[in-house]
């Protein structure tokens, strides 16, 4: 046997002894180690649980830095703007092959040959309307419905025309969803407005006519204000206002570049995604 041989050598005893002390020692280590690892995968896995809320709020610090970075710093200072801003996830408003990208500074197509716009471009307009809370407001071109939820949470009621019939749809379903309970969507031609809720406090065009369309005009209320890009391949954004004995004041506010507005039956642009 083994241990007959370790016992018969001088100092065997001893040396058997060592050896078993040296076994134990290493089994017990093996032991504990393992006993840690499982605690290790443990808090791991309690990471892991809380890992939805934590890709749920992901967004937040690149909202946050959006504002700041992009929208801020270029002058706006509206603060119910930016808090708004800062609060609506935008990357729920592009398809999801561009969620990553939603906060950065740049327009992204979002299907139909159509466009969200640049964050900054967004705040522009919105800054721009002139906005006291109590307002019904004229949106024409939904899109995705961002501007339109960006609006909801500033005015009394959004009325929001799509002339292409599925994002109209998509964009109901999506704010509906989301809670906008004062954003009613129409599928239908922007140049007509809507003549069955107007006049309206405010009107904003989120795509570019060559001039301004007359019916909108006429569907803004005394004392309220456009903000649209008019124009083909130069445009300006500018801001219409109405007095209250029914004159027009244009002004220019910058250079933009939109997708042109279309009606029903106009060929839509090549989709550039």
């Amino acid at each position: 046997m083994v241990w007959s041989y370790f016992f018969r050598k001088p100092g065997g005893k001893f040396l058997f002894y060592s050896i078993i002390v040296l076994v134990f020692g290493l089994l017990t280590a093996f032991l504990i180690g393992n006993s840690n690892d499982d605690k290790k995968s443990g808090k791991k896995g309690e990471v892991i649980k809380a890992n939805p809320q934590q890709k749920e709020g992901w967004w937040k610090s690149d909202a946050k830095e959006m504002v700041r970075k992009q929208i801020e710093s270029r002058g706006i200072k509206d603060e119910r703007v930016l808090e708004v801003m800062e609060n609506t996830p935008r990357h729920k408003f592009v398809p999801g092959r561009y969620s990553k990208s939603a906060y950065d500074d740049s327009p992204l197509p979002i299907g139909e040959g159509q466009t969200i716009s640049q964050p900054y471009i967004v705040a522009l307009m919105t800054t721009s309307l002139d906005i006291q809370g109590s307002e019904k407001v004229l949106e024409i071109g939904t899109g995705s419905g961002y501007q339109a939820a960006i609006l909801a949470q500033l005015v009394k009621e959004v009325y929001t025309i799509e002339v292409i019939e599925e994002l109209a749809n998509m964009a109901e379903g999506r704010l509906k969803k989301m809670g906008y309970d004062n954003v009613h969507v129409k599928w239908g031609d922007g140049y007509q407005g809507w003549p069955e809720h107007a006049p309206f406090d405010r009107i904003i065009v989120t795509a570019a006519p060559e001039k301004i369309p007359q019916a909108l005009v006429e569907q803004l209320k005394p004392g309220g204000k456009m903000v649209l890009p008019v124009g083909d391949t130069f445009q300006l954004l500018k801001v219409v206002s109405k007095t209250a004995d029914g004159k027009i004041k244009k002004n220019t506010i910058t250079g933009v570049r939109f997708v042109p507005m279309i009606h029903p039956d106009d060929p839509i642009p090549p989709d550039d995604e």
